[in-house]
């Protein structure tokens, strides 16, 4: 048994009726009994926490923090639980995730064995049945990559199997890519002579007809456009879900990284203000406002609006597509399919991502930008080293999402320029093994997600899961930085010089991610002066083999000294 877990109740409060009395500041809770993993390297493990308003107190020895026991004190015995920082999720879309996985049919599939197309095709059928003719049968979770036989993809006439009257709208687990059978297209005004909407694409085959295939979000409007929003009480209801899910895995706060993407900017602001403040959605949130969303004449939105339960502190920008899609923007061709000459595509020129990112950089906003293959990556650096005049410049954290496949010169220049990369390190789990042995190849895959030399070069980098691109699980995240197994069988180890180790991993999950998003000095770790944010799990992660991470069960989550979530 646990020392402290031999500490009984009575122990603690054999403290003298006139030392409570004199005791000044009492704790309003003290934690102790189990492991306590602080995420603070000064201090990296303790016996106690005492908290008081919400905020932490005093960290220690639990006979340091009995001087801080009142009459009302709660005295919580962890027995034997492990207590550790809230875990940080930098990079959510939380009201997409809501819109795909409780609005939208979610067909997404993160297990084995592969979806077939017969089978996609059948569970979207069984779907449809729900809807009347002229209604809109939407679904998201369709991934090639992760399809037998591989990369099959769902095109308008497989999508006329589902039904020829009611128009059918997949998006792709990327959110890249989307799939729209015939009645689709013709509800969205399109035909074969149809141009390309400004930064997206409509697919056509080798006879100029349009496939129902489609890329990127200014294609994907000229669906939405025609489809009707749900209620607001719909709206809510689903990100309320989104929320659990959030605090069932730890997450005590999370990024929503496209404000605005899709009820524009002043619905979604309204919406979180509201939803955090009342407890629906019971995490804190940073904000950042997607780019194409941003108010043209903007007056009512300013770089730190709000506070520590809801801010505004970015502005986001989609560079590239996807890698596992075959559209992240890469500086030599896929591998896939063989002999093809796709590099996949650039969602902007570099004059146009300078242009979009300088004036909201000027303002204040903390710059996060999306570039996924190589060759965004290297314009998203060329246009920070031009907004990175001085030092404290360095200072304003930049942000690279994904970051997935860059060189090692790009990795030196991110230092240089003191970016803050932020990995889905779900692709060396859910889609390794398909870089490694068909889309890029061994060269190119070995330099996904390189976390290993980023520690080396002293760099700070966060894990997220893109959600809802991957599940939401921050244990897992660090599971697959310090293991970087593949899903499918044989399974292999994803490039083990870039593996790192489980405090490493841990780091990217709470203080690292609570770096990117400018909060370090106020959650990340469990220290004096830091908000009372906890995940109590069963097993302390330290002591766990990296891949078993994973399995590792939150029983509660603490915010503002407060208990979110208990499991049942």
């Amino acid at each position: 048994m646990h020392l402290l877990s031999r500490i009984t109740f009575a122990s603690i409060c054999l403290l003298s009726a006139s030392q409570i009395a004199n005791a000044a500041g009492n704790a309003d809770t003290i934690f102790y009994g189990g492991d306590i993993v602080t995420m603070n390297r000064s201090q990296p493990a303790a016996e106690a926490v005492a908290v008081q308003s919400g905020k932490i107190m005093k960290v220690g020895s639990l006979s340091s923090l009995k001087g801080l026991q009142g009459k009302d004190t709660k005295l919580i015995n962890l027995n034997g639980q492990t207590l550790m920082p809230g875990l940080v999720e930098p990079h959510v879309h939380i009201i997409g995730t809501a819109f795909s996985e409780e609005i939208f049919l979610n067909l997404s599939n993160f297990t084995m064995p592969h979806d077939t197309i017969d089978g996609l095709v059948a569970k979207l059928t069984a779907y449809s049945k729900n809807f009347k003719d002229g209604e809109w049968v939407n679904a998201f979770g369709v991934d090639p990559s992760r399809t037998d036989p591989f990369m099959s993809e769902l095109t308008a006439d497989i999508l006329d199997r589902v039904s020829t009257t009611k128009p059918v709208f997949v998006l792709n687990q990327s959110l890249h890519i989307a799939y729209a059978n015939h009645k689709a297209l013709e509800m969205a005004g399109l035909n074969d002579s149809s141009p390309n909407p400004k930064g997206g694409t409509l697919l056509k085959d080798g006879k100029g007809r349009l496939t129902g295939v489609v890329y990127e979000v200014p294609a994907f409007e000229l669906f939405l456009s025609k489809m009707p929003l749900p209620t607001q009480e719909v709206i809510e209801q689903a990100v309320a879900k989104v929320g659990q899910r959030l605090v069932s895995k730890g997450v005590t706060t999370s990024a929503e990284i496209t404000v605005g993407g899709y009820l524009g900017v002043d619905k979604e602001y309204a919406l979180f203000n509201t939803m955090t403040r009342n407890g629906k959605l019971p995490v804190r949130v940073r904000g950042y406002m997607y780019s194409s969303a941003y108010p043209t004449s903007n007056k009512s939105y300013k770089p730190g609006q709000g506070d520590d339960t809801f801010k505004l502190i970015g502005v986001k920008i989609v560079a590239d597509g996807s890698n596992q899609g075959l559209t992240g923007a890469m500086i030599k061709p896929y591998d896939y399919p063989a002999g093809t000459s796709n590099t996949g595509t650039l969602n902007f020129t570099e004059q146009e991502l300078y242009d979009l990112a300088k004036p909201r950089f000027d303002e204040g906003w903390q710059i996060s930008v999306h570039s996924n293959g190589d060759k965004s990556i290297e314009q998203t650096l060329n246009v920070f080293s031009k907004l990175v005049k001085k030092p404290s410049d360095a200072k304003s954290r930049l942000r690279i999402e994904h970051f997935t496949v860059p060189t090692e010169a790009q990795i030196d220049k991110a230092a240089k320029l003191g970016v803050v990369p932020g990995f889905t390190i779900g692709h060396t789990d859910y889609w390794g093994e398909a870089f490694h042995n068909h889309l890029i190849g061994a060269e190119r895959a070995d330099r996904i997600d390189p976390s290993a030399t980023m520690i080396k070069k002293g760099m700070h980098f966060a894990y997220h899961s893109d959600s809802p691109v991957s599940p939401i699980h921050p244990l897992k995240y660090a599971s697959e930085g310090a293991s970087r197994l593949w899903q499918v069988a044989p399974q292999k180890v994803l490039n083990p010089s870039q593996k790192v180790s489980i405090n490493n991993a841990l780091k990217a999950i709470t203080i690292d991610a609570a770096y990117q998003l400018k909060m370090d000095d106020k959650i990340g770790s469990v220290e004096a002066g830091k908000y009372a944010d906890f995940a109590i799990v069963n097993q302390n992660p330290m002591k766990t083999d990296a891949y078993k991470i994973r399995d590792i069960e939150v029983n509660e989550t603490w915010v503002n000294g407060k208990q979110v979530f208990k499991k049942q």
